[in-house]
């Protein structure tokens, strides 16, 4: 098969891969106040996110250069209704394995501020606040291919190819990840900006889980190289 005229050779591993630009959207995985900021649901669970400010600076980089070389860019905001009814009950393994909805079990001042639309802590975090043109999807379970839009977003637009960055690494972006890779996705995550839920050697199993099964693996600084110097088509 021969590549269309736009593709570009993505550094990766374990080998490089060939990009079309008019065929890859950017993804970005719930960089939320829930999982970025001081006081959000992350931190209050217990989690160290000292991470996350690298996190949002790559990607600002990431969707600046995505932008410009005419890439889709998919945002992601991860939670459930006011009620959460969303969330599923006793009957559902969200009910149970869902950090937020147990943490608002043990602490109870706390619930309806844990990922809830309309609170503070389900917004976008503000530096990286969607512009003109992007597109923003809610999703209710870790993957983003979850009873959401985003097949039949990226199919209607001819995406191919997936570039995915965001929290947390070994979860929602992993999920997602590995999801598309059975809808016949080439799904790319760029470690340096994304981040864990858990020790350093989560993020670590995470990524080679990705880049031996599922998808391939890349750098900011890869992708910036690779496509910072493309010209959208008119």
């Amino acid at each position: 098969m021969v590549p269309p005229p736009d593709t570009i050779m993505l550094p990766a591993r374990p080998e490089p891969i060939p990009v079309s630009v008019s065929q890859t959207a950017v993804i970005v995985i719930d960089m939320q106040n829930a999982y970025a900021s001081p006081g959000g649901y992350l931190d209050l669970a217990g989690f160290d996110i000292s991470g996350a400010d690298r996190v949002i600076q790559n990607t600002k980089g990431v969707l600046e250069v995505a932008r410009a070389a005419g890439m889709p860019v998919i945002y992601f905001q991860n939670g459930w209704d006011p009620d959460y009814v969303e969330a599923g009950g006793p009957g559902s393994p969200n009910f149970h394995k869902s950090n937020a909805l147990k943490t608002m079990r043990e602490r109870p001042e706390l619930a309806g501020t844990l990922l809830a639309k309309g609170t503070w802590d389900y917004e976008l975090v503000d530096a990286l606040k969607p512009q003109p043109g992007d597109i923003v999807l809610h999703k209710t379970r870790y993957s983003g291919f979850f009873n959401s839009q985003l097949d039949s977003t990226l199919r209607s637009r001819g995406i191919r190819n997936i570039v995915v960055v965001g929290i947390a690494t070994n979860v929602c972006v992993e999920s997602t990840l590995r999801d598309g890779f059975f809808l016949e996705y080439f799904g790319i995550v760029l470690e340096d900006a994304t981040h864990q839920a858990g020790p350093e050697f989560v993020q670590q199993a995470a990524i080679y889980n990705i880049e031996k099964f599922f998808g391939w693996v890349s750098s900011v600084a890869d992708f910036k190289g690779a496509f910072g110097q493309v010209e959208p088509k008119s």
